[in-house]
């Protein structure tokens, strides 16, 4: 998902990148300041190095509050947008979450602080290496980054107490409320391509799922399939 993109009065101003621990705990405070109030969230938050997911050129605007580009045209979401998502969520150390849409892997890794498993997803074999390289130079064990289509490749190992999709649908997908658990949480942008769209939970219970928005994100759509390595080994993202 996204934010909006740093303008150049924030690149002047992140330049020089400060100590890392204490851009974690100023990240935080800005994100407690902007009304994230979940203790274990910002908790999880502060002890993920951003900066690790992000490619060399962007090391400096690894704490600003901004969505950055990654490989594969593909981006890594605000850490606000994160964190507010997350804390929706309400994940607790009994859950196991799927993810769909891994790209760099920083919102699996907040989330591998939370749950009891998570597994993430992604049509792109280059973020999910990449993201599984990330995860054991940070020795998290209970998160697993796989190349699989998120329309249809995670029916195998649900129900899950938690969904979490980080790229926009123009409608839910039955299959993936039938494999959230009575009592989980699916959390997905729901609307059009190139247009903001509503960030939405959905809650199931036995008899009923329930929707509520929770903000607006602006984000690219859900592809289906996995995608086409050519000969460079860099995928494309058709």
């Amino acid at each position: 998902m996204a934010g909006l993109l740093p303008g150049k009065e924030n690149r002047t101003m992140a330049s020089a990148l400060p100590d890392e621990a204490e851009a974690r705990a100023a990240l935080v405070l800005a994100l407690r300041q902007r009304g994230v109030g979940a203790r274990d969230v910002l908790a999880a938050i502060e002890r993920v190095p951003r900066r690790l997911f992000l490619s060399a050129r962007h090391h400096s605007l690894a704490y600003e509050d901004a969505m950055l580009p990654i490989e594969c045209g593909q981006i890594v979401s605000a850490p606000s947008i994160v964190a507010f998502t997350v804390q929706a969520l309400a994940i607790d150390s009994s859950h196991v979450v799927l993810e769909i849409g891994t790209g760099s892997g920083y919102q699996a890794a907040v989330m591998s602080h939370l749950a009891a498993q998570v597994e993430t997803l992604d049509r792109f074999a280059t973020l999910t290496d990449l993201a599984t390289r990330r995860f054991e130079a940070l020795k998290l064990t209970n998160v697993k980054a796989r190349q699989a289509d998120g329309l249809s490749e995670f029916r195998q190992k649900g129900p899950y107490d938690r969904i979490v999709v980080n790229a926009a649908v123009e409608e839910v997908p039955d299959p993936w409320l039938q494999q959230l658990k009575p009592g989980g949480i699916l959390i997905a942008p729901v609307g059009q391509a190139k247009k903001a769209q509503p960030l939405i939970k959905f809650q199931k219970t036995e008899s009923v799922v329930t929707a509520e928005t929770l903000m607006m994100v602006r984000t690219v759509m859900l592809q289906p399939g996995i995608a086409k390595k050519l000969k460079n080994r860099h995928e494309t993202p058709f």
